[in-house]
């Protein structure tokens, strides 16, 4: 997802983006949606947050930053 997407996501929650990383807005976000602040934490490509929209964009980050 392109930040801006993420962005606006976060106007809709009453998230401030401000200088926030992606990674930090994103945490913010799954936890005003009620949601585990794990975004960029799946060990091994693998994630019991089956319903969660941020899923293949995690497992992206993770691979991306030597978690996976």
């Amino acid at each position: 997802m392109k930040l801006e997407q993420i962005r606006s996501i976060a106007k809709l929650h009453s998230i401030s983006p401000g200088k926030l990383a992606i990674t930090e807005l994103v945490r913010a976000i799954q936890s005003k949606e009620g949601n585990f602040e794990c975004f960029g934490t799946a060990f091994n490509g693998e994630c019991d947050q089956t319903g969660c929209s941020w899923r293949e964009d995690c497992f992206a980050t993770s691979r991306k930053n030597g978690v996976s």
